[in-house]
């Protein structure tokens, strides 16, 4: 079995890098822990709170006749700005010098422009108005995305990555919780929903932003531009085991990126939700899938995570991951009922609990380059964004033309079995 190559050094062999670009050593503590995990906490929200039910509300408002259509635009453009600018600004964090660090001013920054983004989105009656709003919010958050991916490599070693990769990812699931209840219970009106989002969005960064430790890098270490931007391609004949690694999250991530696009309108549309319950909205039930899906990832996400700092088995719960999370697509492509749907959601769940903490871990083993491990975990971050600009153009034609919710599900879960089956070419990690 071959293992992977240490991550290279711009400095020469006797002359050991600056504490900015090492490999960590020492475990990172518990508060450290929970401010990288706060602060994901608050983009979580920022993303999902209007993904899940701000954005389709809105849009319904405003284009009721056709909003599958423009959701699909609307969110695909989004996460295309997304997609461009998180490895762009990952790569400026790896440049950036000064007393504060690499990472905190780009956090910050991060924090600040998204919050402000948000309250100003929520006040847009126009499809024009939503559409350059999310955009700009999706690339400011991509601020604060490239630099806590950024993390984790940086300040965490090898031994230790897969137990904090599942305690980072617990918020990405109960971000979509809490942004869900906070705009469905406790804000019921777009505008001030996409304010309390933004004002928790900042809140929540803040402390890592100001408090985190963050070694400087000293100007003759900082990587050149044509380097980084060279390497801005994923080329399989120079990092292979980087590049399947790329094609596993991209694959996962799209087959869950076309389940839940619809999920809202599904309920409403094909379930029958609201006539099922009546009283009850297609927002409620959609509440109690996300609630029951939290509930499995966060028991299994931190779980996985240990086992495979234990065991090393990186790839192979990868691939169990990618099995388990095609399951419920065929389940509900058979059987478009609730029941199918919340038994569903607790498989969904278990599936992208193990893979949100394994693959984490598994990437941050592959990196080309220390140096720029911002700017490559940015690129990676494309796998789990794409998806987002790749569903809506999947999943609309085939919703509305090619055979509709039925077919949809079905390509969901044939698409979670190629990724669970690209992750065994990658061979630099057990």
């Amino acid at each position: 079995m071959s293992t992977s190559p240490a991550p290279r050094s711009p400095h020469p062999a006797d002359d050991p890098p600056p504490a900015a670009l090492a490999e960590p050593t020492r475990p990172v503590r518990a508060l450290w822990v929970a401010g990288v995990s706060l602060a994901n906490l608050g983009m979580w929200m920022a993303f999902f709170g209007p993904l899940q039910v701000l954005l389709p509300e809105q849009i319904g408002h405003v284009a009721p006749d056709g909003k599958e259509t423009v959701l699909a635009w609307v969110t695909g453009v989004g996460a295309a700005m997304a997609m461009i600018a998180t490895p762009l600004i990952g790569a400026l964090s790896d440049r950036t010098t000064g007393p504060l660090g690499r990472r905190r001013p780009w956090v910050l920054a991060g924090a600040v422009l998204g919050a402000v983004g948000l309250i100003v989105l929520g006040r847009q009656e126009s499809v024009t108005g939503i559409l350059l709003g999310w955009s700009f919010v999706q690339t400011a958050l991509s601020c604060l995305n490239a630099t806590l991916l950024a993390a984790v490599p940086d300040h965490v070693p090898r031994s230790q990555r897969g137990a904090v990769s599942g305690w980072v990812g617990v918020p990405q699931s109960a971000g979509v919780v809490a942004a869900v209840v906070l705009v469905t219970v406790v804000v019921t009106e777009i505008a001030p929903g996409y304010t309390l989002i933004g004002l928790l969005t900042l809140a929540c960064a803040l402390p890592f932003a100001l408090f985190s430790p963050d070694p400087p890098l000293p100007h003759s270490a900082r990587p050149a531009w044509g380097a980084l931007l060279r390497d801005l391609w994923v080329s399989p004949r120079r990092h292979p085991d980087f590049a399947w690694a790329f094609l596993t999250r991209f694959l996962i991530g799209t087959g869950n990126a076309m389940f839940i696009l619809y999920l809202l309108y599904f309920l409403r549309d094909a379930v029958g939700y609201e006539e099922r319950f009546p009283g009850s909205s297609a927002a409620d039930g959609l509440l109690t899938l996300i609630l029951v899906y939290t509930a499995a990832v966060v028991a299994t996400t931190v779980v996985a995570g240990i086992v495979s700092d234990r065991l090393g088995r990186r790839r192979v719960m990868v691939c169990l991951a990618g099995i388990v999370m095609g399951v419920p697509a065929f389940m509900v492509a058979a059987s478009p009922e609730w029941t199918t749907l919340l038994a569903g959601a607790v498989v969904l769940g278990v599936g992208f609990g193990i893979f949100l903490s394994v693959d984490n871990a598994l990437v941050t083993e592959v990196l080309p380059t220390a140096s720029g491990r911002a700017k490559d975990l940015g690129i990676v971050n494309i796998a789990g964004v794409g998806p987002q600009v790749i569903a809506p153009a999947l999943a609309g034609p085939i919703v509305v033309h090619l055979g509709g919710y039925p077919v949809l599900y079905a390509v969901c879960g044939l698409v979670s079995l190629l990724g669970a089956a690209a992750v065994w070419r990658i061979e630099g990690v057990a």
